[in-house]
């Protein structure tokens, strides 16, 4: 685990982002993203009878809808020990195979990084 303190400003704020939705919503995931104006998006997941995202698809999606056409970096907040593929998979449609993604715990610790692709 790295204390997510080793993280660079931009990459703290993403993950302290994912985290508080996750609270603040009470749901299982918190995300957020970081497109290429330096704008951040941040999401929870969405669990509707007839609408399912992950905390990390949703960001994504608010991105692209308010006109992002890229990605920095991404965070995810979650118990989960990894992100899935469909999360790197959305990440990587906007910003690319080299986008990093943080994963951390719901203490806001950084687990991991990956690339998105």
């Amino acid at each position: 685990m790295t204390d997510s303190t080793d993280l660079g400003a931009e990459d703290r704020k993403i993950v302290t982002l994912a985290r508080s939705v996750r609270a603040r919503n009470g749901v299982p995931e918190g995300a957020a993203v970081r497109d290429e104006t330096g704008r951040t998006y941040a999401a929870g997941t969405v669990a509707l009878e007839s609408l399912k995202l992950s905390a990390l698809q949703t960001a994504v999606a608010m991105a692209v809808a308010s006109g992002a056409t890229s990605l920095e970096a991404a965070a995810l907040v979650s118990e989960a020990g990894a992100a899935s593929d469909a999360d790197r998979a959305a990440v990587r449609d906007l910003g690319g195979p080299d986008t990093p993604v943080l994963l951390a715990g719901p203490d806001g610790t950084l687990r991991t990084t990956v690339a998105a692709g």
